[in-house]
């Protein structure tokens, strides 16, 4: 497949953005997202692929403290929903993603990055899409990338609006489209339209590991 040499990804300046891969967010999760669990294994596979080559790996979270959400959550919330509250088994990393590790709720709910690993972060945003009121652009920067692999929970909320956000930063945009919950040949259309690249879980570990070498 011929890409725009505009919209082509860079592998060897790239870096993976997991969204919302926690385990509240798991399908058989009271607050889950179907679809979740069963992208699982595909996310872990590119988060290993990025880890192997040596390049960045984010996984952007939420965390519901106070009224600080989405105004679609803000009832729920309200009404005592109990889901990726702060201090929660819930809120953690789905198991297999990053390596088993405790978040630290007062630095990322700062704003702050939580290193994990060589090149590996946590980063908490407070809306659907991963730049706003975030760090991830600076943290892309910091680290030369220019082409962002998207995989994780429910496309047609927070992937599709980070998508977005990353286009209108002039990145180049990945989305793995068999490790995103909630995908449908429509909203794939659509985020193929904006100028995503579209590729499988497979194709995506392949070139990211032409870069490992080099």
């Amino acid at each position: 497949m011929t890409v725009d040499p505009h919209l082509a990804p860079h592998w060897d300046t790239s870096a993976l953005v997991t969204i919302d891969m926690q385990r509240d967010f798991l399908s058989e999760a009271p607050h889950g997202i179907p679809g979740t669990t069963e992208v699982l294994p595909m996310v872990e596979r590119l988060a290993g692929a990025f880890r192997e080559a040596g390049r960045p790996v984010v996984h952007i979270v939420r965390l519901h403290a106070g009224e600080d959400v989405d105004r679609l959550r803000r009832t729920l919330i309200a009404d005592g929903a109990d889901f990726v509250r702060p201090g929660s088994p819930g809120r953690l990393l789905a198991p297999g993603v990053a390596p088993e590790v405790e978040f630290d709720d007062e630095l990322l709910l700062r704003g702050a990055a939580q290193q994990i690993g060589p090149g590996e972060y946590v980063l908490f945003k407070p809306r659907w899409g991963a730049f706003y009121r975030t760090r991830l652009e600076e943290l892309l920067v910091a680290h030369q990338v220019d082409t962002v692999v998207f995989a994780g929970c429910n496309l047609p909320n927070c992937p599709r609006a980070s998508i977005v956000e990353a286009h209108e930063r002039d990145f180049r945009v990945v989305l793995a489209a068999d490790a995103v919950s909630q995908a449908s040949d429509h909203g794939l259309r659509e985020v193929a339209g904006l100028g995503t690249v579209l590729l499988s879980t497979g194709d995506v570990v392949t070139a990211v590991g032409t870069t490992a070498d080099r």
